[in-house]
Order: structure tokens, then C-alpha cells, then sequence
């Protein structure tokens, strides 16, 4: 097997105003936190910020690119939002490898810890990621 517990990979991309307009125009999230520079002054947070879920999308690349990469095929995900993602902050999405079952039909099940970090090192998202992988 080429797994091991304790395997880890990341993906680091800096989230931009390209990015939110390009995710509202895939899914039609126009919350005006994401997309009205005055509405999100007036918010809690001072300023606008991403979709959680545009920056949990960078956990699916470290999964289908990197670990286990290509051929992963998603069944779960938990996702906890810690902290906001403005625009300009760098993400680092990271996997680490938990535990591997093997199917008897093949192929392995995979059980990653998934978390994202913004360039300061602070936590913004975490979770728990299982995946198919028959590679």
C-alpha cells in the first residue's frame, strides 16, 4: 500500500476578488458579505470576506490532486468555520492521513484530518474528510 498514517499534503492559493466572482457566478451566493464592499464594512467583520465554502473547495484539491489524488472520489466531509478569509489572504489547505481501510472489493477507504490556514497561521477551517480511493 502506499499509504501510511501520518502522510500529509497542502495546496496554498491566494483567495481573490477573480475567485468570489467566479464562485458567485457558479453557485449564485450573493450574500452581501461576499460581494458589497459597503454592506460588509457595516457587518462584524469590518470588510468583505470569502464563501467558506470557495476557501473548504481548496481542501478538495489537496484531496483529488495530491493526497490521495487522482482517482479520490469524496464521501464526507465535516467542516468547521473558524475564522473569516478576507480577500487577499493566502490559504494553505492541508490533509493528513488518519487511518486506511482496506475494502474487500478494493480499493481503500481513507480517513484524512483537513484543516486550512491564512498566512498569519491562524486556523480558519477545519474538519474531517473520507475518501474512496481505487487507484
Amino acid at each position: 500500500m502506499r499509504f501510511r498514517v501520518g502522510d500529509r499534503a497542502s495546496y496554498t492559493q491566494t483567495i481573490s476578488e477573480a475567485h468570489v466572482a467566479l464562485f458567485v457566478g457558479a453557485v449564485g451566493d450573493t450574500n452581501p458579505l461576499h460581494v458589497d464592499e459597503a454592506y460588509a464594512k457595516r457587518s462584524r467583520f469590518g470588510g468583505r470576506i470569502a464563501q467558506g465554502i470557495l476557501v473548504a473547495g481548496l481542501i478538495s484539491t489537496v484531496i483529488g490532486t495530491r493526497l490521495p489524488g487522482v482517482g479520490a472520489i469524496y464521501l464526507g466531509q465535516t467542516l468547521r468555520f473558524l475564522k473569516p478569509v478576507r480577500l487577499g489572504d493566502t490559504i494553505t489547505a492541508t490533509a493528513v492521513l488518519k487511518a486506511v481501510r482496506e475494502r474487500e472489493k478494493g480499493g481503500y477507504v481513507l480517513t484524512l484530518d483537513t484543516f486550512c490556514d491564512n498566512q498569519r497561521g491562524e486556523r480558519v477551517i477545519e474538519g474531517e474528510a473520507e475518501v474512496l480511493w481505487e487507484g
